[in-house]
């Protein structure tokens, strides 16, 4: 099972960017958390961080080749103006979440609306890394509930 943990804009800037909402740990931290996890769950992570939508949109569509099991989402700023991203999961067949460290909804008003939410099966915000995990065993739950 291979499961791909995406992150877009920013994320790469965890522990410096603002650490009253997203905490001290790094980006590091975070990839060292979900890899931990994945090996805990017999799976395969592939991680993936990009600043620019068109990279995103190119890794998704090129690991689809290779047999995806799932897709763990942070799209950042994207979440809220991406059509061309939200279009691209949409696309996809196998379990997607979407995550975020902070709970958008606490937030400014513009990062209440996620144009790609609706394409994935769930959204998990507000729970630190720890999103990142349940939605990582959620894939994993559902794939194996396939079998």
């Amino acid at each position: 099972m291979k499961v791909l943990i995406l992150n877009g804009p920013n994320i790469n800037l965890l522990g410096m960017r603002d650490p009253r909402v997203y905490g001290n740990k790094g980006y590091e931290s975070l990839v060292e958390t979900v890899k931990k996890k994945a090996e805990a769950l017999q799976v395969e992570a592939v991680f993936f961080q990009s600043n620019s939508e068109g990279e995103l949109i190119d890794r998704i569509q090129e690991l689809l080749s290779l047999g995806l099991s799932g897709i763990v989402i942070n799209p950042g700023a994207y979440t809220h103006y991406s059509y061309a991203l939200r279009d691209c999961l949409e696309m996809v067949s196998c379990p997607k979440v979407e995550v975020h460290i902070s709970n958008v909804h606490c937030r400014e008003s513009f990062r209440h609306t996620s144009v790609t939410a609706p394409v994935c099966d769930g959204q998990i915000c507000g729970l630190g890394f720890s999103g990142y995990l349940f939605a990582l065993e959620y894939i994993v739950n559902k794939n194996r509930s396939k079998e």
